[in-house]
């Protein structure tokens, strides 16, 4: 039966209620927030991951975002060194005639989070377990993952991805009206310290500098590059 503490009993919406009414009524939907869950490393990540497993909540959306170190299958691509994004980005914008088919397949692997989750068959997993899924469907899990964050209640994902604004600008994380959980949140400072910090060689300084004067003594925005020129000049 209807309860006697709230506004249900007596058939009256409180004022709530009915804003929550006219949004739906306008086709819009009441905004839920998503949990950001922040772990210091990867590795991390699998073990919540798997203790979420064992939860009642294993079925709830949920994404792991993660680098193209861990999530890129193009063979290429994920064999090289260091330079992962900018070849994933050449491959993307189709620089040299050549373009990333796992990329154009990355809704089959949405489709099938979508699929699952529809038939109660849905999981939590892990990095891994989307990696393995991508290879075997050829679809990208880097983006993959990306996407099924529009649609997740929980999103996992390193420190750095919601402290670095510039990662977040990237990622398109939104953490305003979200519930941000920090696991061993002593690492904050440290991580947040590594944000905003840059390690630049001396011979980078002198190359840098050469480029400034050359600039300078061409005439070619000397209002922007005098000042560069005297940073470079006193650091080196």
């Amino acid at each position: 039966g209807p309860c006697t503490e709230c506004s249900c009993s007596s058939g009256k919406e409180t004022d709530k209620d009915a804003s929550n009414t006219k949004k739906k009524e306008n086709g819009d939907r009441s905004f839920i927030p998503k949990i950001f869950f922040g772990t210091r490393t990867h590795k991390q990540i699998s073990q919540i991951t798997r203790e979420l497993k064992r939860t009642a909540y294993s079925s709830v959306p949920m994404t792991i975002l993660s680098s193209r170190d861990y999530t890129c299958i193009h063979p290429v691509v994920s064999s090289s060194g260091s330079n992962r994004n900018e070849m994933c980005v050449e491959l993307l914008e189709g620089k040299h005639g050549k373009s990333c088919l796992y990329y154009h397949g990355v809704h089959k692997l949405s489709e099938h989070h979508a699929l699952q989750s529809a038939h109660r068959m849905y999981q939590a997993w892990d990095i891994e377990d989307l990696v393995s899924l991508g290879k075997k469907l050829r679809a990208c899990a880097y983006f993959a993952a990306r996407e099924l964050m529009v649609g997740a209640d929980i999103v996992f994902c390193p420190y750095n991805y919601l402290l670095d604004p510039q990662i977040r600008e990237s990622m398109e994380i939104n953490l305003k009206g979200q519930v941000v959980i920090l696991d061993e949140a002593h690492n904050i400072e440290d991580c947040a310290r590594e944000s905003v910090s840059y390690s630049v060689t001396e011979s980078q300084l002198r190359a840098a500098r050469e480029e400034l004067d050359f600039m300078v003594n061409n005439n070619i925005r000397q209002k922007d590059h005098k000042p560069l020129q005297a940073v470079c000049c006193s650091l080196t």
